[in-house]
């Protein structure tokens, strides 16, 4: 394949997605919530159907032509999803349903074979629940202790905390790659080598992370990264767990059933070499296989154009949003080259709830809540945060009208904006 062109053509991007010609409450659509999932071009779609209308079958399973077709579309798209993270090979790609459940199965599989009372998992306070619940589960069945990377001000994590926090009791250092949060962008290869340095096994939350930028999983040297089709251009329903293969042949499995045997025995049974050792039951092939065409899609635009795209965008919001004044306060690290495409803000004297319902009137969606990291909000000091994110789709006159949007709002709260 040749080059990616450099930068994006985002009105030609704009065109891929059938669901950007919606209007909403009588508005064209303004899509800033690709943090919580992503929309879908259609290359995706039409792989999904095209998929379901000609090669349907289970994969692995099947000595005849349908189920041949779907067994390489799956496994291929295994392929395409190691190099799009240049993993060493396809058999450190684990299918699941979401990165919840690679976490998940990290925590369960990984965690209580290894994890013992009296040693200590590290977390940070900027989490989302999916990286902090699974250990908390696991800590509490072995005697184990969970600890917090502590937050600035600024929305870095405090990392001269981390010199006291990591000890030889260490066990399990698990971070995400970038906040859903606060945007931040967090130094990902120095907090592997601190964790290794310990001895530790170092995990990234890659959800915001992957779709966003390039990711070298062997020159970040975690041992394991996870992440989402949903968030990416790819269908629901398909997570990404990455795991080195030292670490993965030595896991125990995370669920039994058909698929991930060798051997069943009235005695006992005997299971496959990863990754299909993780892979019990029929897997999610359909989505899987459109899953590549997504990865296909980014890697057509080049991962570093998607990335750039949004600094850019991000740092027009950051700019536009200071305009509406002090009572507009914005969280996280304030340059764009810091963050994701995530802006997370407050609006003084109105709940994000609020935020989020007049801006829809406005066809403008955004989201509201505590986004899944109550720590982080009890940090900030706020029960939720309003929260726009923005993905390759998105242009400078979709943040304009959120900012008008938001006078809007202010109009109508009664708090008067320029």
């Amino acid at each position: 394949m040749s080059d990616p062109p450099k930068g994006l053509d985002v009105e030609a991007v704009r065109r891929d997605f059938p669901i950007l010609s919606r209007v909403i409450n009588d508005k064209p659509l303004v899509y800033l919530d690709s943090a919580a999932t992503s929309q879908k071009p259609s290359r995706v779609i039409d792989a999904l159907a095209d998929f379901y209308r000609t090669s349907n079958a289970n994969v692995h399973r099947g000595i005849y032509t349908l189920s041949e077709e779907s067994t390489l579309a799956y496994e291929t798209a295994r392929e395409k999803t190691a190099a799009f993270i240049n993993a060493a090979s396809s058999a450190e790609i684990v299918f699941t349903r979401n990165t919840t459940e690679s976490l998940n199965l990290i925590a369960y599989s990984w965690g209580r074979a290894n994890l013992g009372a009296g040693d200590e998992v590290l977390v940070t306070a900027m989490e989302h629940h999916s990286n902090i619940v699974p250990w908390q589960i696991v800590c509490q069945e072995r005697g184990a202790v969970l600890r917090f990377i502590p937050v600035t001000d600024e929305g870095f994590l405090d990392l001269s905390a981390i010199e006291s926090l990591i000890t030889e009791r260490t066990k399990i250092v698990a971070f995400t790659h970038v906040s859903n949060v606060l945007g931040t962008i967090n130094p990902v290869r120095e907090i592997v080598e601190r964790a290794h340095g310990a001895g530790a096994v170092a995990v990234v939350d890659g959800a915001q992370g992957a779709p966003h930028g390039a990711v070298d999983v062997r020159a970040l040297d975690a041992d394991f990264y996870v992440f989402s089709s949903h968030k990416m251009l790819g269908p629901t329903g398909v997570g990404v767990l990455y795991g080195k293969a030292s670490l993965l042949n030595e896991m125990p499995p995370f669920l039994g059933g058909g698929e991930m045997i060798m051997e069943v025995r009235e005695d006992g049974f005997t299971w496959k070499d990863p990754p299909w050792k993780f892979e019990a039951g029929t897997p999610n092939f359909a989505d899987v296989v459109a899953f590549g065409a997504a990865i296909d899609y980014l890697s057509d635009l080049g991962m570093d154009n998607v990335r750039q795209h949004e600094m850019d965008i991000t740092g027009y919001a950051l700019q536009r949003l200071a305009t509406l004044g002090d009572g507009v306060a914005v969280h996280g690290p304030p340059d764009a080259a810091d963050r994701g495409g995530v802006v997370s803000f407050a609006v003084e004297s109105v709940h994000p709830h609020d935020i989020a319902q007049t801006l829809d009137w406005e066809g403008v969606q955004i989201r509201a809540g505590h986004h899944c990291a109550q720590p982080l909000m009890r940090r900030l000091g706020t029960p939720a945060t309003a929260r726009a994110s923005f993905y390759v789709y998105n242009t400078n006159e979709d943040v304009d009208r959120l900012v008008d949007a938001l006078k809007k709002a202010g109009e109508l709260f009664g708090r008067q904006r320029s």
